[in-house]
């Protein structure tokens, strides 16, 4: 309770900007959602919210503040892990009555297989539950998170997707988890602050406003 009143406390008076560079699939399922919350905490920031070029990419020197998906290995950066992430099949309710359920990890082959930028993901997922990986080599690729997302809650396939991005989607029915098994991706969500950002007072109170909204989330 003193650390969420001092993040509320913090970003009164404060009327600094704040360039924020977030992942697509996490600004659009996660970020977006909520930010309404620290506008209220921070009215007078001026906040931009931009998406990089690739997940892990901290290279734009106008961001103040990255959220990234990586390694986290950036020695001359300030790095703070996040959230681990797993990644299970997520498909959309009225995919899975169509096909009368998904009784064994086999059945996803029914399903049709979703891809982010390449397979390595349901490769994975496949070795896991005791299947060829050669059937991961099947159904279609997609550029973009969002894309991969939308396609599996209009129902044209099963997606390898991440609880945590999905919590919204799965709390409200659009996309339902028909497996238990789930695999940890060697890769995190980050919070990432340039060293010479780190006097901008924005920035100290956006990390406070993260850092307390994410047990919420977990909780």
């Amino acid at each position: 309770m003193i650390s969420g009143s001092a993040a509320r406390n913090a970003g009164r008076g404060l009327s600094e900007a704040l360039t924020v560079s977030c992942t697509p699939g996490l600004a659009s399922t996660w970020l977006c959602p909520r930010i309404e919350r620290f506008r209220e905490i921070c009215p007078d920031v001026a906040l931009s919210v931009v998406t990089p070029r690739r997940l892990d990419d901290v290279s734009n020197p106008d961001v103040d503040l990255f959220l990234t998906f990586g390694t986290g290995n950036l020695p001359e950066m300030e790095v703070e892990p996040l959230k681990a992430v797993e990644f299970t099949p997520l498909c959309s309710p009225a995919l899975l009555n169509r096909l009368g359920g998904l009784v064994e990890p086999k059945d996803v082959l029914r399903a049709g297989l979703l891809h982010l930028h390449d397979r390595d993901d349901w490769r994975k997922w496949f070795r896991l539950a005791g299947l060829d990986e050669g059937g991961a080599e099947q159904g279609m690729l997609f550029a973009d998170m969002n894309l991969v997302y939308a396609a599996a809650m209009h129902s044209q396939g099963i997606a390898m997707g991440d609880e945590f991005i999905c919590h919204g989607a799965m709390e409200a029915g659009a996309l339902v988890r028909p497996f238990d098994l789930a695999i940890r991706s060697p890769r995190a969500c980050f919070l990432v602050v340039p060293p010479e950002k780190t006097g901008n007072p924005a920035v100290s109170a956006f990390r406070s406003w993260l850092v307390e909204e994410l047990p919420a989330e977990k909780a």
